[in-house]
């Protein structure tokens, strides 16, 4: 994939990985838009980067969606790669009640439902360009679960399946299917499981990203989920345990 004189589209892009990798893309030549809920992270983000759009977005929500892919329609009819990057987590032990199908059922709204919303309404724009990508965000718990955050493992489980099967379905088509695998990343979004202490930088995976798509790596494992992916291979039971600090 040609890393110059793309519209790029990454939703979430306010902070964090989404934000580095805008950074990176439009240091490179190409127009990125970027998405987000607040209004304020909105435009800070935008004042700190050169050649980027930001729009205000709620991913969960139909409505905004449809404004969304009429805007691009209308002002970006260029666009050729989409990066589904907004996402949610919450951290906590599944086996203590509190209901926790509703945080499972808005992880999964957020983070799967909300992407192929997304996907399917700018597919048929993709499609009309001569080259394009879509890259889906999963996460090293697509492939082992995460003890503490099990549900958002089931949800990231979810991505990788899907973008497996879409790339299947887009083979014979001018868009290519990405999917961006990180570890545990130094972000705020991680903050609550320990990103801080143990998360690699989100430049780290911005960089592996880009190098990637240029090289068009398909499924892309970003530090330690290289390790975890070539383990699960073997033995799926020892890439659970390692991934969450276990014996046996």
């Amino acid at each position: 994939m040609k890393l110059t004189n793309n519209t790029i589209l990454i939703s979430g892009g306010t902070a964090g990985i989404g934000f580095e990798i805008a950074k990176l893309l439009t240091e490179k030549g190409n127009h990125v838009i970027i998405t987000g809920r607040d209004q304020k992270r909105l435009d800070e983000a935008v004042a700190k980067l050169d050649n980027v759009t930001g729009i205000l977005f709620d991913t969960t929500k139909e409505a905004d969606t449809d404004l969304l892919v009429s805007r691009i329609s209308a002002d970006f009819p260029e666009l050729n790669i989409v990066i589904n990057n907004a996402g949610l987590a919450y951290t906590y032990d599944v086996t203590a009640g509190g209901r926790t199908w509703e945080k499972a059922g808005n992880e999964m709204e957020t983070n799967y439902i909300s992407l192929i919303r997304l996907t399917e309404k700018l597919l048929p724009q993709l499609l009309k360009q001569k080259a394009a990508a879509l890259v889906n965000v999963s996460s090293i718990v697509a492939i082992a679960p995460g003890l503490s955050v099990l549900t958002y493992s089931a949800s990231k489980a979810a991505v990788h399946a899907y973008s497996q099967g879409l790339r299947i379905a887009l083979k014979d088509t001018s868009v290519k299917v990405f999917e961006l695998m990180p570890p545990l990343v130094n972000t705020e979004f991680s903050k609550e499981i320990g990103g801080a202490e143990r998360g690699i930088p989100p430049l780290q995976v911005a960089n592996e990203f880009v190098d990637a798509l240029a090289q068009d790596t398909y499924e892309i494992h970003v530090g330690v989920t290289a390790q975890i992916f070539e383990l699960a291979r073997t033995s799926p039971t020892a890439a659970l345990n390692a991934l969450n600090n276990l014996e046996g």
